[in-house]
């Protein structure tokens, strides 16, 4: 008898562990560096209307000053442009970051946001980036910032989307700007919004990893435009503050929910226009000054005085365009009547485009974006890249694993950032020379895991390639994937709706959060979709650029279909084990003429630029699909026939080294070991008390000892509950006993403790006359078998087997493979994938895994689960081999006739206690069931049924055959009733059937024999 054991002298220590590293885990990353205190001073500054306006506009501004700069020891100085929607608060945060590197950091909230005056202009070249150029006007006179000479601050500029194309426009109009920083934005504003991935087939493809087609008319992204115009939609004076951009709030540096480069949110009430700027950093400082200070509230153009907008008498803006100026509200409404930019609107996009003055960016650009960003994808930053190069300026390229459907930069980007401006406005070489030479062309790009900082910020490895290629480094080499699929016809339905659903503006995150986001490929719409599959890839590829495929697109005769086809392709990688993941989380619309009469448009796709590893074993698909709820797939109803012009699918794949630096977060990881410390001390100690109770055990093993003998075991739960009470059998050697009993019997309670999985309250179990208790040595020669084995699909059978065995810590020598896979009969399928299997091979290859070793002892709970007969025969095959080598086995189950056939002995347990045990035949010999050899079936049956206690009375299972179950009547009672009765009796005799004396054991219960609940 084995009392339970007192472990809590053990547990306090190692809780305690447990607990200190799980504190470890939730402390705090470390911050940068800070240099002293930090003086910050909010300031409304006024600048020109505009050209042609009358009077000026006010912004909000706030400047912060390090200790470190000095008339005597000036600084360099750097401009933080906020997103759109956002105002200098959401960049509060990457502005205090980068003061405590040393830098002068001015921030301000654009016009027409916030509390500045104006409207919203998106990055008009007379308005937006001039008021950025006057401000660098102002630094350029300030004795703590450093010069390059007369009216030439050494500045550098950032920024995140809206405030990223800022960065860029100013570098492009500014010749003072010294180095740019652009976070998820766009190049062409005209091509993100309106974009068009399909070019006339046989185009040269392209050298750099991640660049779009870039065809004209393209599909208006409607989701992300409403998000634009709601964001800025908001009367001055009328609603509060507008709302970071993204739904979720970026204002700042990150993508949707950040509030800045790496998440988190500005202080509050940072909207109160005289407003001092709270105290950050340690023992920082702030003052005040300027013409617009805490006691001048100064004035805002869209919130002069007067009647407020909508209110009686009031002439002011149309309250539909909110903060909007008038020719970008009009252009905005347009485009969601026609679905198409006008040419009004095509001018004024291609104004705020940074691809108009890329070829007269000098200062040396680091390019940030997102793997995740359905607004603005990574092809931008391609096209970026390229122009900016094609004029010797030096570019490095980073893409992160957010953006505007993830999360912002996390720490490591918004220090690569920092290090760009210490390289190109300080001078000092970059610390670590495995992060690449910041002053030339560079290429890193994040690989995503599954671990998550306190700010909610994906981490990963980070992989640095020898350059970008086709700028830096040799042009992308792709790899092409075979794709398979006939035509296929698909319909765009009247308006467009049902749509499907790929992704929701700004929300990609928090649908991320519900799992995997690529689980959205699963609403596409019945109907709508084109497929293109490829066979299973030999190897693990990591996609990283944006794949191509060449498709052909006509007209199906006699149906209805305009003049363009509008379609929506995407990448999807289908798993081994089933799973669909919509690679990028985004889809690539495209816009081809068809001819009228019938001929075929050939053009090349371009799909969305993605970093997305796939694992070997998972097929490709290529999908067309006729709607996205994110985007204007027009009203007509149309049927289009699609196939494939050429035969593969071309992916980038960019070769790379992974980056020294640890990409997993420290604290947590501490946290982590701290655990795993404490659990491998409680292992430890209760291996060593195990070792020391064997030890002390008295009882040596005979040779002759059973198999397993089990005397007086009873389990107890805290709650009360007694699973089972008293159980008492032993196995011979040699025999295949079948353990049964009704649901809640305690079947598996008790294979539970043979295993060692739980200990019993009371009683002892012994094997080979060794004590079976967790970790017992004597446990190696038990093998098991419970539902749920947990194969990994993509590794074949014997794989699988081999990393089981290698989990036990076993010599290979010692599995016996090969005998193993002989009598459990699995043949050539061992060598296939285990997501390819039925389940009775799974079956099967649990079997086998329980075999290893080929132990003495088997313990199988529910083996035929699931099977079919022909599979249900193997396995009593199988089980009957491996018994006759004089092995045991013993096997939980509710098939009775099953058990009938195959075991030797039988236990019957009832409610917690065993009711009977012996050989098959004692028990089927015992059974009340009876059969009579008669000439009158019928008259027979009716006699029986008349008989007092006698029940269950059948005809018909065999010709001239009547059974019954006589329930204490002498069998020559009976035939003596049946010749009174004028029936003639050739023979009679026991039934013979386990289940007579199974329902005999456990009365009606056992009529419902279900699985092994404990």
């Amino acid at each position: 008898m084995h009392p339970r054991p007192r472990n809590h002298r053990v547990l306090a220590p190692t809780i305690a562990v447990a607990v200190v590293g799980l504190l470890l885990s939730f402390a705090p990353a470390a911050t940068a560096a800070t240099a002293g205190t930090v003086a910050v001073t909010a300031e409304r500054v006024a600048v020109p209307a505009g050209p042609g306006e009358p009077g000026t506009v006010e912004l909000d501004t706030s400047l912060y000053v390090p200790a470190s700069a000095t008339t005597a020891t000036p600084a360099p100085a750097l401009l933080i442009a906020h997103g759109f929607g956002g105002s200098k608060q959401s960049v509060d945060r990457d502005a205090r970051e980068l003061a405590a590197r040393g830098y002068v950091v001015q921030t301000w909230t654009a016009r027409g946001f916030g509390t500045s005056g104006g409207a919203i202009g998106l990055n008009d070249p007379a308005r937006e980036v001039a008021d950025a150029s006057r401000l660098l006007d102002r630094l350029a006179v300030r004795p703590e910032v450093q010069r390059d000479g007369d009216r030439d601050p050494t500045v550098g500029v950032t920024g995140g989307s809206y405030g990223g194309a800022l960065a860029l426009l100013l570098a492009g109009y500014d010749a003072r700007v010294d180095a740019i920083a652009p976070v998820i934005t766009w190049n062409d504003l005209g091509q993100a919004l309106f974009p068009n991935n399909a070019v006339p087939a046989g185009s040269a493809p392209a050298a750099t990893p991640a660049a779009g087609a870039g065809a004209p008319d393209g599909v208006f992204k409607r989701g992300w435009a409403g998000v634009f115009f709601g964001s800025g939609g908001r009367v001055a004076g009328g609603g509060g503050p507008p709302a970071d951009e993204g739904a979720g709030g970026s204002g700042g540096l990150g993508g949707s929910g950040s509030g800045g480069l790496g998440g988190g949110s500005g202080p509050a009430g940072a909207e109160d226009p005289g407003a001092t700027d709270p105290t950050g950093g340690s023992g920082g400082s702030d003052t005040t000054g300027g013409s617009g200070g805490a006691g001048s509230a100064g004035s805002s153009a869209a919130g002069a005085a007067g009647p407020a907008p909508g209110a009686p008498g009031a002439a002011g803006p149309q309250l539909t365009c909110g903060r909007f100026a008038p020719d970008v509200c009009a252009a905005y409404a347009e485009a969601t009547r026609t679905g198409r930019a006008s040419p009004a609107l095509a001018e004024l996009l291609r104004r705020s485009s940074p691809a108009t003055v890329t070829d007269r960016i000098a200062a040396p650009t680091l390019l940030v974006q997102g793997e995740q960003d359905t607004l603005f994808g990574l092809d931008q930053a391609d096209a970026n890249a390229r122009q900016i190069a094609a004029h010797g300026t030096p570019v490095s390229v980073l893409w992160f694993a957010g953006g505007h459907d993830g999360a912002g930069p996390g720490t490591d980007v918004r220090a690569r950032i920092g290090d760009w401006f210490d390289a190109h406005l300080r001078g000092r070489p970059v610390a670590d020379a495995e992060s690449g030479d910041l002053a030339g062309t560079t290429f890193a790009y994040q690989v995503r895991s599954n671990v998550r900082t306190r700010s909610d910020t994906p981490t990963g490895r980070t992989v640095l390639a020898d350059g970008y290629p086709g700028l830096g480094a040799d042009p992308v080499v792709p790899t092409a994937v075979p794709l398979a699929g006939g035509e296929q016809v698909v319909v765009h339905p009247p308006g467009g709706t049902p749509a499907a659903v790929t992704s929701l503006p700004g929300l990609g995150r928090a649908l991320g959060s519900l799992g995997s986001l690529g689980a959205m490929a699963g609403l596409a719409t019945p109907g709508q979709s084109a497929r293109f599959t490829s066979e299973p890839v030999a190897e693990a590829m990591q996609p990283s650029g944006a794949p191509r495929v060449t498709v052909r697109v006509s007209r199906v005769p006699g149906q209805p279909a305009p003049e363009t086809a509008v379609l929506f392709a995407s990448v999807t990688a289908l798993s081994p084990d089933g799973r669909s993941t919509l690679l990028g989380n985004a889809v690539a619309p495209l816009r081809v003429t068809v001819p009228a009469d019938g001929t075929p448009a050939e053009v090349t796709v371009t799909l969305p630029g993605v970093v997305a590893p796939v694992t070997a074993g998972s097929r490709l698909q290529v999908r067309f699909a006729t709607t996205d709820q994110g985007y204007e797939s027009g009203a007509d109803p149309a049927v289009w026939r699609i196939g494939l012009a050429g035969p593969e699918l071309s992916v980038p794949q960019v070769p790379g080294r992974a980056e020294s630096a640890v990409t997993v977060p420290l604290w947590p990881v501490l946290g982590i070991a701290g655990v795993l410390a404490g659990a491998l001390l409680l292992w430890a100690v209760a291996r060593a008390r195990a070792r020391r109770a064997e030890a002390a055990d008295d009882t040596a093993p005979g040779t002759d000892a059973p198999p397993l003998e089990v005397t007086g075991l009873a389990k107890t739960y805290r709650n009360g509950f007694r699973a089972v009470s008293d159980v008492t059998f032993t196995v011979p050697r040699g025999a295949v006993l079948g353990l049964l009993g009704p649901n809640g019997a305690g079947k598996t309670t008790v294979l539970r403790m043979l295993m060692g999985l739980i200990t019993p309250t009371s009683g002892e179990m012994r094997a080979f006359g060794r004590p079976v208790r967790p970790g017992a040595a004597v446990l190696s020669r038990i093998g098991a078998f419970v539902e749920g084995p947990g194969f990994l699909p993509h590794l074949s059978g014997a794989e699988n087997l081999r990393l089981y065995w290698q989990a036990t810590g076993r010599p290979p020598e010692q599995a016996r493979m090969a005998e193993t896979l002989e009598i459990a009969g699995l043949g050539d399928s061992v060598h296939r994938k285990v997501g390819t299997y039925s389940q009775g091979m799974r079956q099967r290859l649990a079997i086998a895994q329980a075999m290893l070793g080929l132990p003495e002892l088997l313990l199988l709970d529910e083996p035929t689960n699931g099977l079919d007969p022909p599979q249900i025969h193997a396995m009593r095959e199988l089980l009957r081999r491996y018994a006759s080598a004089g092995r045991t086995v013993l096997v939980s189950s509710h098939l009775l006739a099953e058990v009938e056939q195959t075991c030797t002995d039988v236990v019957v347990m009832h409610r917690g206690t065993v009711v009977a045990s012996g050989t098959v035949a004692e028990l089927t010999a015992s059974g009340g069931g009876s059969s009579f050899t008669v000439d009158a079936t019928d008259r027979a049956a009716e006699v029986l049924a008349g008989i007092d206690g006698v029940t269950d009375v059948i005809t018909g299972d065999e010709p001239g055959v009547v059974h019954a179950h006589l329930n204490g009547t002498a069998r020559a009672d009976a035939v003596a009733a049946l010749v009174g009765s004028g029936v003639a009796v050739s023979a009679a005799g026991p039934r013979g059937r386990l289940e007579d004396a199974f329902l005999d054991l456990v009365g009606p219960e056992g009529r419902d024999v279900s699985g092994s609940t404990p």
